[in-house]
């Protein structure tokens, strides 16, 4: 690495760094409208080896830029051995190496942090840089590089414009693009989808049901196990482990709501499912990222009623073997429309938003766009050869 003069870059050591790493975005993004603060508790959980799984079968350096003593940046740099094991076709293989959870206070900083991440990334053996990841494609992949003017949706990140223009002065160049969909459901959607719902409703085969919260581990299973067929060719797809599996339910949880879970059952058989959540992000932005002493009890209010303008859906999959089907279109479109119904009446929601869809997802892009969304933003996750 080539020094930045003024930039020292350390590894997070104890817990007055570990604060330094999550509070950062505070001071980055004081002025930007559209930020929401993230749930430090959530941070610092997610950068936890004791308490995140993700560390069961990946390895990370957490790393700070200081200026003068004042932290003007950070960055991941992360190998997962599960990406390791991917097929090159699907973005892993031998070599690949993550950096993610990326802020800088000025180009300086940023260069200096980018060069830091890749030389970890070298030090381990790997040939291939890629990011931004925060941690895994599961938690917060790809730079927002369209769509500043929206605030993020729950589980989704928000970053300054600059940032693209100092990633790719760094060499890097677009691996692959995410992109999400807003629409209006406060309206019915067009004519041609309401035959297609109609026509499924009429086939005793098809039985569109809600999730039981009463057997929570059990359907919670259901769905991971359709999702990680459903997604396992996709570029970037990396399973999810049991311990991932338990930890992502005991997360969800609070958030889940039995009427804007779908399963699709064709002759008895769970074949498909679409979940929904609130917006989160709307019932957290006051709390400025504290759940302590008193945000825990207002969220907690919050969810036992939940009034939202957004719904997103982050998880949909059909089982490979009907894929490319009409049937999956069908049922696809049934899910929307039963969730969509009840997004309207029980939680007064207007609007929604699908996402992310791969770039070359062309089901998926197909069935959002017959439903009249349109791309509100978009997600580019880099790369470059090391």
């Amino acid at each position: 690495m080539i020094p930045v003069p003024g930039i020292v870059i350390s590894q997070v050591a104890g817990a007055a760094d570990r604060r330094a790493f999550v509070d950062l975005p505070w001071k980055l993004y004081a002025a930007d409208p559209h930020w929401v603060p993230p749930l430090k508790d959530e941070v610092h959980g997610l950068i936890n080896p004791k308490k995140n799984p993700w560390f069961g079968h990946a390895e990370a350096a957490f790393l700070l830029a200081r200026r003068n003593g004042r932290v003007v940046g950070r960055i991941s740099a992360q190998i997962d051995r599960l990406v390791l094991e991917m097929p090159a076709i699907q973005g892993g293989g031998p070599g690949v190496g993550h950096w993610g959870m990326f802020e800088a206070e000025d180009a300086e900083a940023a260069a200096a942090l980018i060069a830091a991440a890749e030389d970890w990334l070298r030090a381990k053996g790997m040939t291939r840089a890629m990011g931004p990841f925060s941690l895994s494609i599961w938690d917060e992949p790809g730079l927002l590089v369209e769509g500043h003017d929206h605030s993020p949706t729950v589980m989704m990140g928000h970053h300054l414009p600059a940032y693209q223009a100092w990633i790719e002065a760094a060499g890097y160049a677009g691996a692959r693009d995410l992109a999400t969909y807003e629409l209006d459901i406060s309206r019915e959607f067009p004519p041609l989808v309401q035959r297609i719902v109609a026509s499924g409703e009429r086939n005793a085969r098809i039985n569109i049901r809600k999730v039981d919260k009463s057997r929570f581990d059990e359907e919670a299973a259901l769905l991971l196990g359709i999702l990680n067929d459903a997604w396992s060719d996709n570029w970037g797809f990396v399973p999810l482990t049991d311990a991932e599996i338990a930890y992502a339910g005991k997360k969800l949880k609070p958030i889940v709501f039995e009427d804007l879970i779908r399963v699709a059952e064709v002759e008895g058989e769970p074949v498909a499912f679409m979940m929904t959540l609130p917006d989160l992000n709307e019932l957290t932005r006051d709390l400025d990222g504290r759940l302590f002493p008193f945000g825990w009890a207002k969220l907690l209010w919050r969810l036992r009623r939940p009034q939202v303008r957004t719904m997103r859906v982050p998880l949909m999959g059909v089982v490979k073997r009907l894929q490319a089907t009409r049937l999956a279109s069908q049922l696809a479109f049934m899910m929307i429309e039963y969730i969509r119904r009840d997004a309207v009446a029980h939680y007064g929601a207007t609007r929604g938003e699908i996402g992310w869809i791969l770039e070359d997802n062309q089901g998926m892009k197909s069935i959002a766009e017959t439903i009249e969304s349109r791309v509100n933003k978009i997600y580019r996750i880099y790369e470059k050869a090391l």
